[in-house]
């Protein structure tokens, strides 16, 4: 239990981490890299590199200063954050660790302004938050132990299978020959690959793109390129060109909380962009199988038909379901068909506006950003509440009212 002088001095800091919070992470995560570079085996260079890390940190502690006195209002963010940790091998450990770099990074940005009670009382409340996160996160190493496996474990390769001309599958077995345990549709795998041009372990996490129950796991990775893309196509690129049928990746347990709910037959939308496609096919494929009578609305957004994965596995899944139907969208290249749902241009929500403000619907979105905030405000100006609304991030989540629908 924080105590009032505590909970006082945080919340009157919360003002300063609006305005320099990204500066406060950026160093934090320097200044422990060069201590600790073996934390670089756990983290997306990528995601530093761009400032993603970065700035979700930032949102974090500032949304802990503001709801220091609150912390269950957190929950639901903690829960996500956990998630991932989870899927990355973050352990309890590893918490002193950031506490210690983190006030290290308050007292030096901050200067005089970083007085000897504000960093107590910092130190004090990032216990009390760290506490939060081992709590909730040991509870998923030990349900994940008990149904999956603990750590990573070694998949084989079984096939690869190109799917548009930038996505390509891999469907993955155990290569000790075990079962694949059940997944929620939605959820991700962290996989680990051990590249030898590069200095640490990589890891990616990718969106399971197959129902469960499957004998297999499979994957869809975008081919990341172009020369401002040289670092974050790494493992993209070497997934597509150097590994095939018979080579071997690590991957951890099915993580994350961007699921379907199966628990009722309501109408969905299911609203991707590029490769956020993913998690979608996921979804439909287990409505197709287990719930072919709930009514489903595939939307999806792409550059091009060439670039458009899974439009035969689409056809087909939405074929076996009593009311399902797809409208996607191309940038570029379409001769304008309404008899199948072919448009160019973004996609406008307007021309559902008279279906989608009941109340039983539920709208799933991913894809970059800028689509998914575009999405998401258009939802809510036609009406539908926030909490029928989900989305998931690739990467560390940001604020999307600071995106730029682009």
């Amino acid at each position: 239990m924080l105590s009032q002088k505590t909970i006082d001095i945080v919340k009157s800091t919360a003002p300063v981490l609006a305005e320099r919070g990204t500066e406060i992470t950026t160093y934090f995560y320097k200044t422990m890299f060069e201590a600790h570079p073996e934390l670089l085996n756990i983290f997306n260079s990528v995601n530093q590199k761009k400032g993603r890390q970065q700035t979700a940190l930032a949102n974090t502690v500032y949304a802990a200063a503001t709801y220091i006195d609150q912390l269950e209002v957190l929950l639901p963010t903690v829960k996500q954050i956990a998630h991932k940790h989870r899927s990355l091998n973050v352990k309890k450990e590893h918490y002193p660790i950031v506490g210690e770099f983190l006030l290290k990074a308050i007292k030096d940005v901050l200067g005089d302004a970083a007085t000897q009670d504000v960093l107590e009382a910092w130190g004090e409340a990032y216990g009390v938050i760290a506490q939060v996160f081992i709590d909730v996160e040991e509870e998923m190493y030990e349900t994940t132990k008990e149904v999956a496996w603990e750590g990573f474990k070694n998949f084989r390769i079984v096939k690869k299978e190109k799917e548009s001309e930038i996505i390509t599958s891999f469907y993955l077995e155990a290569q000790d020959g075990t079962s694949i345990p059940y997944f929620q549709p939605g959820q991700y795998v962290t996989v680990r690959l051990n590249i030898t041009s590069e200095t640490h372990l990589l890891n990616r996490q990718y969106s399971l793109s197959d129902a469960p129950g499957k004998n297999y796991l499979r994957i869809s990775v975008k081919r990341e390129s172009g020369e401002h893309l040289v670092e974050e196509g790494i493992v993209s690129n070497y997934l597509h060109n150097q590994l095939t049928a018979g080579d071997t990746i690590e991957l951890t347990a099915p993580a994350g909380d961007f699921v379907i709910d199966s628990s009722n037959e309501n109408p969905v939308y299911l609203i991707s962009g590029g490769v956020g496609i993913t998690p979608m096919i996921s979804m439909l494929n287990d409505i197709a199988e287990k719930q072919p009578k709930r009514p489903v609305t595939f939307i999806h957004a792409a550059k091009s038909a060439d670039v458009h994965a899974f439009k035969q596995e689409i056809e087909v899944k939405l074929n076996k379901l009593f009311n399902g139907r797809k409208y996607y969208y191309y940038d570029q290249g379409v001769n304008v068909d309404l008899e199948d749902n072919i448009f160019e241009g973004r996609v406008d929500l307007t021309k559902f506006k008279n279906e989608l403000i009941h109340k039983e619907n539920s709208f799933y979105i991913c894809g970059p950003a800028p689509f998914m905030k575009s999405m998401i405000d258009q939802l809510e100006s036609l009406g539908v509440r926030e909490e029928a609304i989900r989305y998931e991030f690739f990467g560390p989540s940001i604020n999307l009212k600071e995106t730029q629908n682009t």
